[in-house]
């Protein structure tokens, strides 16, 4: 119930709004003053699911804010910025090989598949579902310009010693890319970590 109120605010006061109006309703219809008191609170409680959505950012939310600062990062080929999500050193030392490859003109966040939270895991984690889609040139001069949509997976570990840093502590650890339907093509990176196709590593 809290996350549905942090991130879908409207379909939280939508939910408050008619419940209040049905038992103010049932006070009209009864005279029951007490229906009356308790559709007043609810009603009350809409400003504060406003509230409370506009000041609370969830994990989910942290993350996505994440990823999109990082894309904007890739596609300005600010590689030391975009480096600085990855908090796996083997997975920083893979994304510092690849990205100098490209010349990149465009990374956009196409949807975001799933974002799966894991609470059950210490520190907890998240795997991250999504397509994006590039416009890049080749360093060596093979290719240019190439649009193309990618699927895109990441593992994040939320690190709570640096809670206040950008996306509240949440490093990548883990990626791949791949085409959008099928395994792994020729441009594929071979991942750090399995990614498992329920959205789990293993």
């Amino acid at each position: 119930m809290l996350q549905l109120i942090a991130e879908s605010p409207l379909i939280t006061a939508l939910m408050l709004s008619v419940l209040a109006a049905g038992l103010l309703f049932g006070w009209l219809q009864t005279g029951k003053k007490q229906l009356a008191i308790l559709g007043l609170v609810i009603a009350l409680l809409v400003p504060v699911s406003w509230f409370v959505s506009e000041n609370w950012v969830t994990d989910r939310e942290q993350i996505e804010m994440l990823i999109r600062q990082t894309a904007d990062a890739v596609e300005a080929n600010d590689h030391e910025k975009a480096l600085a999500v990855i908090g796996d050193e083997a997975t920083r030392r893979q994304a510092a090989l690849e990205l100098p490859q490209w010349i990149f003109s465009q990374a956009d966040v196409g949807s975001i598949r799933s974002i799966r939270v894991i609470e059950e895991t210490s520190p907890k984690q998240a795997d991250v579902d999504m397509i994006v889609k590039v416009e890049v040139s080749s360093r060596s001069g093979g290719m240019q310009d190439i649009r193309v949509p990618r699927r895109l997976l990441l593992t994040f570990e939320k690190r709570d010693n640096n809670p206040e840093a950008v996306g509240g502590g949440w490093v990548v650890t883990s990626y791949q890319h791949l085409p959008i339907v099928g395994g792994p093509d020729g441009f594929s990176n071979p991942a750090t970590q399995q990614f498992a196709p329920n959205g789990s590593n293993r």
